[in-house]
């Protein structure tokens, strides 16, 4: 059965953002799970995840800034990460005043809520974080420093299978090339590459090709992030990583070490490509996302969340779920 979600808009920095609500109003103590979409897609890639956790919880998603029914910023720094946690802040100060949200990221929703959990704009507002799909920006430079300065034959065979999935960031460094790929023809050849790839259905938004035009500003604005240490980005929030093991852009291999930077971890695995992590089996991926909340609200931890606990290796103080 297809919901039909609440309407609304919300201003944070002159820049007004399309959010939809599903499930009960964030009242009696039902929690909030805020789903957070990556490029270049809309918050519509989330629907039918939100759509079974909406019988249980209050859950929102939102088009980021330059996607979707969102504004769109023409400056550059427009879209540095700092501007995308107020952003989220802004989100979940309107949909849940009362409590932390849980939030999921998939591909830059998942940077970007990296850069919540780890940046402390969001201190206190967050109560679990479940990422798909993307690393913390920081985590993956050191991820790749570390290989480079260690080459034994296992590092180099796993920076060659993220480079391999990687040349998608070489092509947008060229100056005009990414533009000018979308505008003769990537539009219409992205959804179709990406059906055969995956064996999904994925109909882009009407949207799209401004979508895939003013996101790359995401990828511009952030670029120097990359070089930063990854020790400046820990958390103590819960983080559950859900990793597809068939990801043509994200190397499986990145995830291992986040627990040098997460004082809660659990690590799971998923039969699935880049985007069918999030479409090709909505009702597993929801019911991952609703046993860790569960969790960290107080129920005992399931079996299957149990044996996919990481061990704190991080010497980051935690207490136990909220």
């Amino acid at each position: 059965m297809t919901l039909t979600p609440r309407v609304r808009k919300v201003k944070a920095d002159g820049v007004r953002l399309a959010v939809r609500e599903y499930g009960p109003a964030p009242r009696d103590g039902t929690p909030t799970v805020v789903l957070v979409h990556g490029y270049p897609d809309t918050q519509a890639i989330w629907e039918p995840v939100a759509e079974v956790l909406a019988a249980r919880f209050h859950v929102v998603t939102y088009d980021v800034r330059g996607a979707g029914a969102s504004g769109r910023p023409r400056r550059t720094k427009a879209y540095v990460m700092d501007v995308l946690n107020d952003d989220l802040r802004a989100v979940a100060d309107a949909v849940s005043p009362g409590r932390p949200v849980h939030l999921a990221g998939h591909d830059w929703g998942s940077v970007q809520s990296w850069g919540a959990v780890t940046g402390g704009r969001l201190d206190g507002r967050v109560a679990s974080f479940t990422s798909i799909s993307g690393p913390c920006i920081e985590h993956f430079g050191q991820w790749v420093r570390d290989r480079l300065r260690r080459p034994t034959p296992r590092h180099l065979a796993q920076l060659a299978g993220q480079f391999a999935r990687s040349w998608y960031l070489a092509f947008g460094a060229i100056p005009g090339v990414p533009r000018l790929a979308w505008r003769l023809g990537g539009a219409r050849l992205f959804p179709v590459v990406i059906e055969r790839m995956e064996r999904i259905e994925h109909r882009p938004a009407p949207t799209f090709l401004k979508d895939a035009l003013y996101g790359m500003k995401l990828y511009r604005a952030n670029a120097l992030r990359f070089l930063r240490p990854g020790t400046l980005c820990g958390t103590d929030v819960p983080v559950q990583v859900i990793v597809p093991t068939r990801d043509a852009f994200v190397s499986p291999h990145q995830s291992k070490d986040v627990g040098r930077y997460v004082g809660r971890l659990w690590r799971r695995e998923l039969a699935a490509g880049h985007w069918g992590a999030v479409r090709k089996d909505p009702a597993l991926v929801a019911g991952w996302i609703a046993e860790f909340v569960d969790h960290v609200e107080g129920a005992p931890e399931a079996a299957g969340l149990q044996a996919c606990r990481v061990p704190n290796v991080t010497g980051i103080t935690v207490g136990s779920p909220a």
